[in-house]
């Protein structure tokens, strides 16, 4: 009874256990489909995938789960380190020049255009010059300390050039021009003139008393006062006139022309976009690692926690599993399964044996036992 019993509890757990996948299709005798066929998991093939696909979806793969996955502090580092490498080794350690670059991005005359672009400006703050100073007076114009300062220095100007004619005047060149202008003087005056240099003599003495007066004449306040009212006042008349109509005096055209070649020089557009990144920017690579590459890695983080739920609805992992889990051979799947737990498996029909052995053990006794009473 016991081998019995053990015979009979091991080969009903092994035969239990290959029904889970055995048979793999119903078996029929006529039209009657016999029991228990196809096994458990062929017959429940559809709901074991769905299940599967909707544990691993709500439980394994969700959205919190590639969140700590792809974006934390780690993922963070070796982005920002990736994307400095390839800044580094691909664009400012390039030997390509800034056209160079251009070309690649579709641009070509680019410094053509940019001098155009220059010209065009130059040509508006002109126009704009004109137009602010049009209808307005020269005093309008200028700003209160230029007027001011302007006074100071026609003071200044006056003083000097009285005080530089005073020193001429003195000076040995000064009489020698004072005896000329005399001496022209009576030459044209024709006859008189020749009347008057017969009766006057040599002009030494009339040099000699010319020359002290003009000196006299030129040190004198009142001279200052003259010259200095005669300043002022011209200087207001300028002041009063309109820009304007004092601009039309001159051509502007070789101006506007000499300001458009001094900016394209100075801006110097070709030879600057036939340098390299490196040489045009040589702190770019600091500056962008430090300012726009935390920027970017911050954007490409929040856009892909935004778009992660989204991009997982879309990709459909539930169907997927499902999908996978019906294409695969049921002989696959139960070596699958098998391979996984065949230890426990065994010991489960080892267990059916020693519980049948046991059982039968213990029906020996009692049938022992009731044989002798």
């Amino acid at each position: 009874m016991a081998v019995l019993g053990a015979l009979i509890g091991g080969i009903t757990n092994f035969i239990a256990i290959k029904m889970l996948f055995r048979p793999y299709k119903a078996v029929y005798i006529g039209k009657w489909r016999l029991p228990f066929t196809p096994g458990l998991i062929p017959k429940r093939r559809d709901e074991l995938s769905t299940q599967l696909g909707r544990t691993i979806v709500q439980h394994l793969l969700t959205p919190e789960t590639f969140k700590k996955r792809f974006f934390n502090e780690e993922m963070r580092s070796k982005l920002e380190a990736w994307m400095y490498r390839e800044l580094k080794t691909h664009v400012f350690e390039s030997e390509r020049s800034l056209n160079g670059w251009l070309e690649i991005a579709g641009q070509q005359n680019l410094d053509v255009r940019i001098e155009s672009k220059l010209d065009e400006l130059v040509d508006r703050q002109a126009l704009a010059l004109r137009a602010y100073i049009e209808g307005k007076t020269i005093g309008e114009l200028l700003p209160e300390n230029w007027k001011e300062e302007t006074e100071q220095k026609m003071i200044h100007a006056v003083k000097y050039g009285i005080d530089q004619g005073s020193d001429y005047f003195a000076s040995i060149e000064g009489r020698q021009t004072v005896k000329n202008f005399f001496d022209e003087f009576l030459e044209s005056r024709g006859r008189f003139g020749h009347m008057l240099h017969s009766l006057l003599g040599e002009s030494k003495p009339i040099v000699d008393r010319i020359q002290p007066e003009i000196i006299k004449f030129l040190n004198s306040p009142r001279t200052f006062e003259l010259a200095i009212t005669l300043a002022y006042g011209e200087w207001e008349k300028l002041q009063d006139r309109r820009a304007d109509d004092l601009l039309k005096e001159f051509d502007f055209e070789p101006a506007v022309g000499a300001v458009k070649q001094y900016v394209r020089e100075i801006a110097n557009i070709d030879g600057r976009l036939d340098r390299t990144l490196a040489e045009t920017w040589p702190t770019g690579l600091e500056w962008t690692s430090a300012n726009i590459i935390p920027l970017v890695t911050d954007f490409v983080f929040e856009q892909g926690e935004v778009k992660l739920e989204d991009t997982l609805h879309k990709i459909d992992i539930q169907g997927m599993v499902k999908e996978q889990v019906d294409s695969l051979p049921l002989s696959r799947l139960e070596e699958l399964v098998l391979g996984i737990s065949q230890r426990e498996l065994k010991m489960i029909t080892a267990l059916g044996f020693f519980l049948g052995g046991f059982i039968g053990i213990f029906q020996g006794i009692i049938s022992i036992v009731l044989n002798n009473a």
